[in-house]
C-alpha cells in the first residue's frame, strides 16, 4: 500500500488500520505532508504498521521493486493514460502477479487532488471505484477499506492456483526501477541523438515512463534492451572520436 503526499495524519492512521482488518502490512508512505504521522490516534490495532512503515521521498523510490503499480481514482476529472480496471476485475490480475513471482503497490493519491498525471506515469494500471458521479470522491482510509475489501474477497472466493515454476523467471515482469533505469538510458540516447528540443524533454520522458509499462517488459527482455541503448548511447558520444 502506497499513500502519496497524505496530509491528514489520521487519514493514515484510518489506511493502517484498514490494512491490519485484512492482513496487509507493509505501507509506504511518500512525501507526507506532517512530519508526526506516525502518532496518529486513529491507527487503532495497528500502530506497529506505522511504526514499521517505509517513509519516501517520492513515488519512484516507493515502487522501485514492484512489478505491478496500480493507481486508484476517478475518471471523472481525469483522460486516463494506462488501461482501466473496474475494482471488482483487479483481485485475478493482482493473484496472476503475485503467483508469477511479483510484488503488487495499490496506489492512493492526496486528499487533496488524488493521484496527479506525473504520479499516475509510474503506475502499468488505474483501478475505478464505482462510486456515484455526484460525488466521485472518497475519504482516503474508506478508499483504502474499500479497495482491500474488494481483493481480499475476490482472493477468498477464487479457486487455486499453481505455483511459480522456474520458467517463470524467464518471463517475470521487470521491476518499477529497472524500468526507470531504461527510460532514462533512452532518454540519453534521445538527447544524443537531438532527437527533439530541450524543451520537450520532460514529455518526453512522462511518455516513456506509459511507453514502458504498457508494453509489459520482463525482467530478461528489459536487461537485453538496457544492453542495447547502452551501446547506441556509446557510439552516439564517441562519433566525433
Amino acid at each position: 500500500m502506497v499513500l502519496v503526499s497524505p496530509r491528514n495524519p489520521l487519514n493514515i492512521g484510518a489506511a493502517a488500520r484498514a490494512m491490519a482488518n485484512f492482513g496487509l502490512r507493509r505501507l509506504s508512505v511518500v512525501a507526507p505532508f506532517e512530519p508526526n504521522w506516525r502518532e496518529a490516534r486513529s491507527a487503532i490495532g495497528a500502530p506497529e504498521l506505522l511504526a514499521t512503515a517505509v517513509e519516501s521521498a517520492t513515488l519512484a523510490e516507493a515502487v522501485a521493486d514492484c512489478t505491478l503499480v496500480v493507481g486508484t481514482g476517478t475518471l471523472t476529472y481525469r483522460k486516463p493514460e494506462q488501461p482501466v480496471v473496474p475494482l471488482p476485475d483487479l483481485a485475478p490480475q493482482v493473484r496472476r502477479e503475485l503467483v508469477s513471482g511479483g510484488r503488487v503497490a495499490l496506489v492512493f493519491g492526496s486528499e487533496k487532488h488524488g493521484l496527479t498525471r506525473e504520479d499516475l506515469s509510474y503506475c502499468h494500471l488505474l483501478v475505478e471505484i464505482p462510486t456515484d458521479p455526484l460525488q466521485p470522491s472518497m475519504n482516503l482510509g474508506q478508499a483504502v477499506a474499500v479497495c482491500l475489501y474488494e481483493l481480499i474477497r475476490s482472493a477468498v472466493s477464487a479457486p487455486e492456483t499453481p505455483p511459480a515454476t522456474q520458467a517463470t523467471s524467464i518471463t517475470s515482469a521487470a521491476a518499477s526501477g529497472r524500468l526507470d533505469l531504461l527510460a532514462g538510458v533512452i532518454e540519453e540516447t534521445m538527447q544524443a541523438a537531438g532527437y527533439s528540443p530541450h524543451t520537450m524533454q520532460p514529455a518526453n520522458r512522462h511518455d516513456l515512463r506509459l511507453l514502458l509499462r504498457r508494453l509489459s517488459l520482463s525482467a530478461h527482455d528489459t536487461r537485453r534492451i538496457l544492453g542495447l541503448f547502452r551501446r547506441i548511447l556509446w557510439r552516439l558520444n564517441h562519433l566525433e572520436r
